[in-house]
């Protein structure tokens, strides 16, 4: 019995390592491009891109499949960052996409609100809190301002109020000129 447990013991130990060894030798790594083009994206998933998240527009763009100009939330900056990473011309954002807008989150009147959670099934980011029958509030923190839960409110109690730029909110703007090298000195 003793030697049983054993055996089982000692197979059970080389059969993990093993899987440990697999595990380490054989480890798939992701597509950096694709994770440098995802961080660049404001993250709303939000689907206006023709995409079912950033991360998938990113992937594609990545693989050459999409524009970089068709993120309304990242407007113009983030089409610039997209161009200079990726070395491509810079373009107008795509107007079948959207329009750039402040950013904004989703404000719910409470006094109109009947607890449908046809919003809360929308919000990709969850950033929506309440029950059925109760009453819904937006998680300003958490909210993207994607304007999701805006179209299921059958009471149109959700509104978008933009964002005011407090030191907190401010972000610095993304140069819009050409840097130039100055010419380095020889010494003589």
């Amino acid at each position: 019995m003793l030697t049983a447990l054993i055996i089982m013991a000692g197979l059970a130990i080389l059969i993990g390592a093993s899987l440990g060894f697999a595990a380490i030798k054989f480890k798939v790594e992701g597509d950096p491009l694709v994770d440098k083009i995802d961080a660049i994206l404001p993250q709303t998933q939000c689907g206006q891109c023709g995409f079912p998240g950033c991360k998938p527009y990113a992937t594609a763009m990545a693989n050459g499949e999409a524009d970089i100009n068709r993120c309304p939330p990242g407007g113009e900056e983030g089409i610039r960052k997209l161009a200079d990473l990726l070395g491509r011309e810079f373009k107008e954002l795509n107007a079948e996409n959207g329009v750039e807008k402040p950013k904004s989150v989703a404000f719910v009147d409470e006094q109109r609100c009947i607890g449908c959670t046809l919003c809360l099934q929308a919000c990709p980011v969850d950033a929506i809190a309440g029950a059925a029958k109760q009453m819904h509030t937006i998680i300003g923190s958490l909210c993207t301002g994607c304007e999701l839960c805006i179209a299921p409110c059958p009471v149109t109690c959700i509104t978008m109020e933009p964002v005011q730029e407090t030191v907190d909110t401010w972000k610095w703007r993304y140069p819009t000129f050409q840097l130039t090298p100055v010419a380095t000195r020889t010494a003589a």
